[in-house]
């Protein structure tokens, strides 16, 4: 199984993953515009009639697609909110025991309770133990007398596809981490 690759905007702005045949189509196509990363992946075709070469295209772990610029407004939008998501972002630690635990042992908690009108957003909800999350209740952190060891945040794109994909390549990491937000790289994240 091929790792997944990293698809940018020609301007540099990580887009998605996309399987490596997506990414050999845009090549075949004259799509990347440019290429990063060190790690190059050679897709080998079948064989010429009447010349015997085999065919070959050769696609890089990081590609830069021209056209299809996106909107301005797409560099705004906050990823979708999934508990593997959710529990990466907060390092499988429960944010107010601080036991870290697989995904499995974990619960989506929120800071301000639904009950309480609290939401179902990234900046509401935090991963936390059964054991504390029960305990918590339908309380505040204040009221329950917990308090949480990090504050919850939306990530930003680069941020959300490091936490979206189980298997990237070292190259990919170091252009997502040079876009990660500044609370991150002081955390060395």
């Amino acid at each position: 199984m091929r790792p997944l690759i990293l698809r940018l905007a020609v301007t540099g702005y990580p887009v998605r993953w996309v399987p490596w045949q997506e990414a050999v189509t845009l090549h075949a196509r004259n799509m990347i515009a440019w290429d990063a990363g060190d790690t190059v992946f050679t897709f080998r075709g079948g064989t010429n009639r009447q010349t015997g070469a085999r065919s070959e295209i050769r696609v890089s772990s990081i590609i830069a697609v021209a056209g299809g610029a996106h909107h301005p407004a797409y560099y705004k939008t906050v990823p979708p909110l999934s508990n593997r998501q959710l529990f990466s972002r907060d390092g499988h630690l429960c944010m107010y025991c601080g036991e870290e635990l697989p995904g499995y042992q974990l619960t989506r908690d929120h800071v301000i309770p639904l009950s309480r009108g609290g939401n179902d957003y990234w900046s509401n909800v935090v991963a936390a133990c059964k054991s504390c999350n029960h305990r918590k209740g339908a309380h505040t952190p204040e009221e329950a007398g917990m308090r949480l060891l990090a504050v919850p945040y939306v990530p930003n794109q680069a941020e959300y596809l490091a936490l979206s994909n189980r298997r990237i390549l070292a190259d990919q990491m170091d252009f997502l981490k040079k876009r990660f937000a500044a609370r991150n790289r002081l955390r060395g994240l």
